[in-house]
């Protein structure tokens, strides 16, 4: 029997979608979307919020995130799904190496000694059960093995997205133990992603370490030791150089293709050239390339000059770039402890980047006009949901989709603190930055898992652990 009567209603807000604003809410029953309109339209329910004429959009889907890399797995899940949900993200997806799952880096003394995927799985559950939001897997694919089990990962697991680090291709070091790889693996890699059908796709990480390498002695025999010179490093060419030779293998391939830090208007020329040409081609950019000087610290691929953010929102806004992402990580240490004062020694990837995703987005772009809120909702909900395979459960206000909702408060004003923080990580980059636009409610399934009141120093999450594994469906799984 149809429940009749809605657990939560929504009204006196503004429902955002990409095609328009809906002054009203929205009605939600047995986690599910039941009804969006105007307030005279909607039902009585056994809960009224009154959104007092604050934004509710989708749920945040931040289609890259990196856990597990400097602790246990199940640690950071616990954790670090919490610090998304306290800022609106509803949906992870998690790009893993396998190391990352079983541990044991230390372990890894050549290439036979990394794990694969098949035995790994059963241990990502059994991380996963202390997840606050929904999740998805996105393999990160690392040898020849793995390359064979993509098949079974479709099959059995339901992943339809396999990333490769194009950077990391190349004998196998020590000081990157879960990596062992050529062009001929990641084109092996796009030949069975093709195999799959939609939504299938090969994520790439563009940026030729190679090149890198000489222009890092170069660098290191001038005397450059500032972070600004980690660019100077890997710089934008390199970056492009790889979009455009591994989106003509792609297409070679026919396999559909997922540009990861789309950081440069070049690469969003090679993609729309790629287009033209007749591959299906998406790209995603950071939020953090957007709002940070190449200055602020040493990460991969490297930010950039400040005077690309403007062509760069420009890009994001138009539909020429489709999506945001946070590629958020979970460092352990403290500031001080990681950076050294010589940008070749500093500890690569500033931390708890998902609390800055979405409040830098509303803080400096919507409330600076660089981007529409409708926009917004496309980038950072509708867009990742239709690319990975999830759309219209995910991505969308419509009536039967998932109630994953977030409630924002364009005029909520926040300092960022490391008291403000819901990571295990210690700090943040955008410590002291004052921030106009905040997420004040997320909702997963139906379930509210963050609540900032007016009168609280910082967001509450739930400590339920009722995330759910999102298995996709792709067409020619047999």
């Amino acid at each position: 029997m149809t429940k009749i009567t809605p657990d939560i209603v929504f009204k006196n807000g503004l429902v955002v979608t990409p095609s328009g604003v809906i002054e009203g809410g929205i009605a939600v029953a047995d986690g599910k979307i039941a009804a969006v309109g105007s307030d005279a339209f909607l039902p009585d329910a056994e809960q009224i919020i009154d959104l007092g004429g604050k934004h509710l959009l989708p749920g945040v889907i931040d289609p890259e995130c990196h856990l597990g890399g400097h602790r246990d797995l199940a640690a950071d899940f616990k954790s670090e799904t919490r610090a998304a949900a306290a800022t609106g993200v509803t949906t992870w997806g998690l790009q893993l190496v396998s190391l990352a799952i079983t541990g044991g880096a230390d372990k890894v003394k050549g290439p036979s000694d990394i794990p694969n995927f098949t035995k790994s799985m059963p241990t990502f559950y059994e991380a996963s059960k202390t997840a606050a939001i929904d999740f998805f897997l996105t393999p990160i694919i690392s040898t020849d093995e793995q390359v064979k089990e993509i098949p079974y990962l479709a099959n059995e697991h339901g992943i339809s997205s396999f990333k490769l680090h194009l950077q990391m291709q190349g004998p196998w070091k020590s000081s990157w133990p879960a990596y062992f790889f050529d062009d001929g693996s990641i084109y092996s890699v796009f030949q069975e992603v093709a195999k799959l059908g939609a939504p299938a796709i090969a994520l790439l990480h563009c940026e030729n370490w190679e090149i890198a390498q000489v222009l890092q002695k170069q660098l290191m025999d001038a005397g450059r030791t500032d972070m600004g010179a980690w660019d100077d490093r890997s710089p934008a060419f390199t970056e492009v150089g790889h979009a455009r030779s591994y989106l003509y293998y792609a297409r070679i391939a026919g396999c559909p293709i997922y540009v990861v830090h789309c950081t440069t208007t070049d690469t969003v020329a090679e993609i729309e050239r790629a287009k033209a040409e007749g591959l299906t081609v998406y790209s995603e950019i950071g939020t953090h390339y957007l709002v940070l000087h190449k200055d602020a610290w040493k990460i991969n691929v490297p930010l950039r000059d400040r005077s690309t953010h403007e062509s760069l929102w420009k890009a994001l806004a138009s539909g020429a770039i489709d999506c945001i992402g946070s590629d958020h990580v979970a460092h352990t240490r403290t500031r001080e402890s990681m950076q050294t004062g010589n940008v070749f020694t500093t500890v690569s990837g500033f931390p708890s980047r998902v609390e800055g995703m979405l409040p830098m987005m509303l803080s400096e772009g919507v409330n600076k006009d660089r981007i529409s809120i409708e926009r917004l909702a496309q980038v950072a909900s509708e867009n990742p949901a239709r690319i990975f395979g999830l759309y219209p459960r995910k991505g969308a206000i419509l009536p039967g989709a998932d109630a994953d909702l977030v409630v924002v408060d364009l005029k909520r004003r926040a300092k960022i603190t490391k008291e403000l923080l819901h990571t295990v990580t210690p700090w943040s980059i955008y410590e002291g930055w004052d921030v106009t636009g905040w997420p004040v409610m997320t909702m997963v399934r139906g379930n509210i898992v963050m609540e900032w009141p007016d009168n609280a120093p910082r967001a509450v999450v739930a400590e339920t652990s009722m995330g759910q594994y999102l298995r996709r469906q792709l067409s020619r799984i047999t």
